[in-house]
Formats: structure tokens, C-alpha cells, sequence
């Protein structure tokens, strides 16, 4: 039995038949439905036919490699959420999955369980139903300095309706640095507020969606670094922050 409001579709993208099998075989048996490919082109295949909730992607892939099709992903404008699944322990795989986009990651060997899990919490994530944006239920957007974050749509634009893509855990986050202005937040408390503990992130991987997020913030304003680290205390949101109520 699962707590989904409906049934949710995962793609399963991996060489290995044996893992595809076995986790569809899984993900059935807890009442989620799944679609397997081997490789970036099945996973083509299966997009032009049916739209997966969230897509399981494997880094070790023949041919085109799992973070070069999240990039692809990303690049065209596609959000459906990604857990990249990575044989090493290395930090940088996880770190280069979080840069280009990926939602969640997880290191082979795995528990099917906790896969799972980690397909609940970013799905939750996903539909908007973190404590800060069912906080903001009521607001249509938030605007700051040239830029307006659209709550319902979730998307960031610039005054000239440019749209700057960000990622399920990017607009997670700044949303949660939206709806606590001026204060100073420290990495486990973006951790609770942004995405949860039930994914479990690496604790470090705060750093880097912050510094991705303040990367994409400063390419679109002409204002300087406006997420401040607090040296021993975390981070600030440092814009003045406005809202519209729906």
C-alpha cells in the first residue's frame, strides 16, 4: 500500500536486466507502476509514449552516459524529477548529479526500500506539498529585485518573461529562502524545510544547491551575491522580498 493520492508511473533506466527486473518487480509489489529501458535511447522511446512521474537513472549507461541525459533533460525544459543511481561512493558523482539538475541520488548497491523512500519524498517535493509552499498556498507570487517566482506554475522569471530554469530541489530552495527573509538558516534547517529528511541528502549537498542556486540568481540580476553565507551560522536571503496574494 503506498501514500500516493494516485498512482504514480517511474521510469527505471539501467543496463543491468537483472537490477530493471528487480526493481519494476518492487516497485509493483508496493503499488507503483514502472516502466524499464536499458539505455538513453529506450528512454526516448518510452518518453515519446507515456510521461513518468520520476525517472530511477543509472550514471554507468552504454552509449550516452546518465548524467550527459539528465543534462538533456534539463536543457530542454523537461522536470520530471531524476534519482541518479551511481556504482561509486565518490562525492563527486553525487556533486555533478546535483549541478546538472538531478533530484535525488543514490549509491549501488541499494536497499529496494529505501529506493522506495526516496521516491515518495521527491514525489511529495515535486507536487508541492512541502511545509513551505503548503504555507504559501495562498500567494500567487513572490517578487525580488527583476524576478518573480510563480508558486503555482513554479517558475522563476525575469522582467522580460525569461524564464530561468531551475531544478525540483533549486525551486525548493529558494522558495524556503523566500519565505524566511533576513534570517539566517543553518544547513540542517534548509535541509528540513527545503527537502526533507526523508531523502536523506548528503549533508554537504546543501552547499551546492545553494551555490548553484546563487550561480543562476547572479547570471539574472545585476546585483551581487543576494544569499549571503553566514560564517558558523548558515545562510541569509538578503533581497527584499514582496508577494501577491492569489
Amino acid at each position: 500500500m503506498t501514500d500516493f493520492a494516485r498512482i504514480p508511473l517511474i521510469a527505471v533506466v539501467d543496463d543491468h536486466q537483472d537490477i530493471r527486473d528487480l526493481v519494476k518487480r518492487f516497485l509493483e509489489q508496493h503499488g507503483v507502476k514502472a516502466v524499464t529501458a536499458r539505455d538513453g535511447k529506450e528512454l526516448d522511446t518510452v518518453l515519446m509514449s507515456q510521461k513518468p512521474d520520476l525517472i530511477v537513472l543509472d550514471i554507468m549507461l552504454p552509449g550516452e552516459d546518465g548524467v550527459s541525459i539528465c543534462k538533456r533533460l534539463r536543457s530542454s525544459g523537461n522536470k520530471i524529477p531524476v534519482i541518479m543511481l551511481t556504482a561509486m561512493s565518490d562525492d563527486t558523482d553525487r556533486i555533478v548529479g546535483l549541478e546538472i539538475g538531478a533530484d535525488d541520488y543514490m549509491t549501488k548497491p541499494f536497499n529496494p526500500r529505501e529506493l522506495l523512500a526516496r521516491i515518495k519524498a521527491v514525489l511529495r517535493r515535486t507536487a508541492g506539498i512541502s511545509g513551505d509552499e503548503a504555507g504559501a498556498k495562498n500567494l500567487k507570487y513572490y517578487r525580488f529585485i527583476n524576478l518573480r517566482l510563480d508558486v503555482q506554475k513554479r517558475e522563476l522569471t525575469d522582467d522580460n518573461g525569461t524564464l530561468i530554469a531551475l531544478s525540483t530541489a533549486e525551486y525548493d530552495l529558494l522558495l524556503t529562502f523566500l519565505t524566511h527573509p533576513a534570517e539566517t538558516l543553518s544547513r540542517d534547517q534548509l535541509l528540513d524545510l527545503a527537502r526533507g529528511r526523508t531523502a536523506q541528502v548528503f549533508d554537504r549537498s546543501i552547499d551546492t544547491l545553494v551555490s548553484r542556486l546563487r550561480k543562476k540568481l547572479r547570471e539574472s540580476t545585476d546585483s551581487q551575491d543576494i544569499i549571503k553565507t553566514v560564517w558558523g551560522g548558515g545562510y541569509c536571503f538578503t533581497a527584499e522580498v514582496e508577494h501577491e496574494l492569489v
